[in-house]
């Protein structure tokens, strides 16, 4: 059975009191407990300050380019889709450059996990706005305040028909991992947004701030009533829900695909002579 110090990466560099700590010390605890070993998850990030993120876990990892941590988990899932593949962004990283690559992930109902570190700034390069800064917020490049409506990741999933849509909060660690275990658990593609503090750059959404907004969705909210769902994504200001929002069981694209459906492409044979035969059609 795996324990903590066998998912221990590197001595993380982000700063003192981020909430990405939180996020990176549940995700390991969720691991452990649900005995899933470091050889059998493969964690994917871009770039960001929760692009770091595979650097302070130990499994296999691949840490790729600005926006696309997306494509890259859907070719390692569609390679071995025995393996656990968790993609890691930030809501920069994700909703704006990679904004593309998550509408075709999650009409394709691939079975990865991706997990959004929305803390509605960017950290690594120092405090511009994203996607999810509040409309007015004022930034480093937005001195009169952020001018474009502020991105809803929770409707946009829902409307889209995501296979799995919750919303978590750094600061609620016991709830957000259990969050983690469902999306997991869950048999589709599954987006996490987890609202993350940035202590540095974003003075508004602190954790007080959130800390006096967020509320746990009620034992009889039910998540696969999709005209719900969507009502309560739109709720945000004074009362911001968190939990599993939206959920369906569509079929997944790899259970779609006939020649993965049944075994994973890594362990299908392989014969080098059929390739040189049809190599030789082109000479």
């Amino acid at each position: 059975m795996a324990t903590l110090p066998d998912y221990r990466g590197q001595h993380p560099a982000w700063c003192p009191g981020c909430g990405n700590f939180g996020i990176l010390k549940v995700f390991k605890d969720a691991m452990i407990e649900m005995d899933i070993e470091p050889h059998q998850i493969t964690v994917v990030s871009g770039i960001g300050q929760a692009g770091k993120f595979p650097h302070y876990i130990k499994c296999n990892t691949f840490n790729g380019l600005h926006g696309r941590t997306l494509p890259v988990a859907t070719g390692i899932k569609l390679s071995n889709h025995d393996m656990l593949v968790v993609a890691v962004a930030g809501d920069g990283d994700c909703y704006g450059e990679g904004g593309n690559h998550l509408i075709h992930a999650i009409r394709r109902n691939i079975s990865v996990k991706l997990f959004v570190h929305d803390n509605q700034i960017y950290g690594l390069t120092k405090g511009q706005a994203s996607p999810t800064s509040m409309e007015g917020m004022k930034t480093k490049n937005q001195p009169f305040g952020v001018l474009s409506e502020q991105l809803n990741p929770i409707a946009l999933a829902i409307a889209l028909d995501c296979g799995f849509v919750a919303r978590g909060f750094s600061g609620d660690g016991e709830h957000l991992k259990g969050l983690i275990k469902e999306a997991v658990h869950h048999k589709g593609f599954s987006l996490v947004d987890i609202l993350q503090p940035c202590v540095t750059f974003n003075k508004v959404n602190t954790f007080e701030w959130y800390n006096e907004r967020v509320y746990h969705l009620e034992s009889e909210y039910d998540p696969e009533d999709r005209t719900g769902a969507f009502k309560k994504a739109l709720e945000w200001g004074k009362r911001i829900p968190i939990g599993i929002i939206y959920r369906n069981h569509r079929e997944t694209l790899e259970e779609r695909i006939p020649m993965i459906k049944d075994k994973p492409l890594v362990r299908q044979s392989f014969d080098p002579s059929k390739l040189q035969a049809t190599q030789k059609e082109f000479y």
